[in-house]
């Protein structure tokens, strides 16, 4: 459960935003969206390791399109 500490006199538009930012920092929605559906652990290892070398090959500048 997500606990917002709002002052009396501040405005309701701060707090929903402090609120938004707290629920995408908990990161509720993706366990969610995650929980849909089953994915093989061999299938997670194998995006993990194309993401890996995606994120070497940016920074190394050895990305051609």
């Amino acid at each position: 459960m997500l606990i917002i500490d709002s002052k009396d006199c501040e405005n309701i538009d701060k707090a929903l935003k402090k609120y938004k930012k707290k629920y995408e920092k908990s990161r509720t929605l993706n366990q969610l969206r995650n929980r849909q559906s089953f994915t093989k652990p061999s299938v997670k290892r194998r995006t993990e390791v194309l993401k890996a070398i995606y994120k070497q090959k940016l920074n190394n500048g050895n990305l051609e399109d």
